[in-house]
């Protein structure tokens, strides 16, 4: 039996959580999860709730329209998941593909709830992963004169194939504005390097605005703004004079898989919640 998912953003006041977990038990529904955070700077509260649907008295369809009412009550932002929904996915790569392998083996241990639907790559280098995991695959070779055009194609194929989510696994190209406005808070970008940076005056207040998690290899939202969306997830990977260039690589690219891995999983189990340039993510 599937699980249903509730994420909420609005003003914090008194009685939200009550509201909300009153609403689960009041129609028989079992909470499974929930989970709550104020920030006391914008007095915004966040939450999230999972309850298993069995023996829920509210049919799956009619959810939405009844938890309507609390939601204005409280002037809610809010988004409804239930657990056997996969949102269909595609994977943009281009010549290093340590990031898809990882993905893609991840996929068919059963560990990502979605489906793989295509990997698309500006290179040929990544058709035969794609085919040794049976997954479909589209190049679109990209230069200066044919990038407007191509990207339209690469839009095309995704509206058709119905793909919610779009995972950059080292894809080395940036996406128009147009393109990042189609897939709002549904791309996900894995970053090689230390962000954001903070030069000059006043570094924390800055990285207090970022949300930063920690320093090292960072996975965030795409926005038009290169490489200043949301992040989701970030990590650090010691280094000495003993490594060499090679083991430098090598732990840097593990260091990737793992933090966009665990992004991925963590959007997919809708356990993170954007506002403004920041994320929630919940545990």
């Amino acid at each position: 039996m599937p699980n249903a998912i509730l994420l909420i953003s609005c003003p914090d006041k008194r009685g939200i959580t009550a509201a909300v977990t009153n609403f689960v038990y009041d129609n028989n529904g079992n909470i499974v999860h929930v989970e709550q955070h104020i920030d006391d700077q914008i007095n915004t509260f966040f939450m999230r709730i999972e309850w298993s649907l069995e023996g829920f008295k509210i049919k799956r369809e009619e959810i939405t329209r009844d938890f309507s009412r609390i939601a204005e009550k409280f002037s809610m932002k809010w988004d409804l998941y239930f657990t056997d929904v996969l949102p269909k996915t595609a994977i943009f790569v281009s010549k290093r593909l340590h990031c898809l392998y990882d993905l893609l083996l991840r996929y068919k241990e059963g560990q990502l709830a979605c489906e793989i639907a295509l990997v698309v790559s500006n290179h040929p280098d990544a058709g035969k992963v794609a085919k040794e995991f049976g997954i479909s695959f589209h190049e679109f070779s990209i230069t200066s004169d044919n990038k407007h055009e191509q990207e339209k194609k690469e839009l095309e194929v995704l509206k058709k194939l119905g793909i919610e989510l779009v995972i950059l696994a080292r894809y080395h190209q940036i996406l128009s504005e147009n393109f990042v406005n189609e897939y709002s808070d549904k791309i996900i970008n894995i970053h090689h390097s230390f962000l954001p940076a903070f030069p000059g005056k006043d570094p924390y207040a800055k990285a207090y605005g970022k949300g930063v998690k920690i320093i090292g290899a960072t996975s965030h939202y795409v926005t038009k703004d290169l490489d200043e969306g949301p992040i989701i997830e970030q990590g650090t990977v010691r280094i000495s004079h003993k490594d060499t260039l090679a083991e430098l690589i090598r732990n840097g690219e593990d260091l990737e898989k793992l933090v966009l891995s665990r992004a991925v999983l963590w959007h997919l189990e809708r356990k993170v919640l954007r506002y403004g340039n920041k994320t929630v993510v919940f545990d």
